[in-house]
């Protein structure tokens, strides 16, 4: 039998837990399918250890620390969120950016930042309508005069097909991080 002390343990736990959980959504609490929540739990987790992007063939040049650069738009490149991740890691990094048609010259952009950007289309798991992810990247720092400053890619590491479902911000940022700091 429990002691009155494991007892008002329990009842403070059920009576602090019992919002929580019902905040969340009856649905993913009191499922009428419960091993097919513990699928999704399973494959959420998978996704994340598996799909972790890394940056490749990085070459970094010691410069300055860049606080602005310039965009260079690819209009081959057609990863159509690839500009607002890669300006959302940017300024998470506290370098500003704007974009520029190719061929622009600008007294003000001493640093120019180039890219390509491939996708692909599949199905992704458990679904039956075809979506596009991106499969490669490669991101160029360079002066106004042509200097390299730093390159580095990405590439579609297809570990049980699940890596490349990941966002493509998760998948450039490791990228733009090498470009910046030279570490990959």
């Amino acid at each position: 039998m429990a002691s009155r002390h494991t007892l008002r343990i329990r009842r403070g736990l059920l009576a602090g837990l019992l919002p929580s959980l019902l905040a969340i959504g009856g649905c993913t609490v009191f499922s009428s399918a419960p091993l097919w929540e513990v699928a999704k739990v399973a494959g959420m987790a998978a996704s994340n250890s598996l799909g972790q992007s890394k940056a490749i063939n990085t070459i970094y040049l010691p410069h300055e620390p860049i606080r602005h650069v310039c965009i260079e738009f690819n209009r081959d490149s057609q990863v159509a969120d690839f500009i607002p991740a890669l300006q959302a890691e940017l300024n998470a990094r506290a370098v500003q950016s704007r974009v520029y048609e190719p061929g622009v010259v600008l007294d003000t952009c001493p640093v120019w930042l180039r890219y390509q950007a491939y996708m692909q289309w599949a199905l992704p798991p458990l679904s039956d309508k075809y979506k596009s992810y991106m499969t490669a990247a490669t991101i160029i720092l360079q002066s106004d005069d042509g200097r390299i400053y730093a390159s580095s890619s990405y590439e579609t590491n297809d570990n049980f097909g699940v890596a490349k479902w990941t966002s493509t911000r998760s998948k450039i940022a490791p990228v733009v991080a090498a470009v910046m700091t030279g570490i990959e």
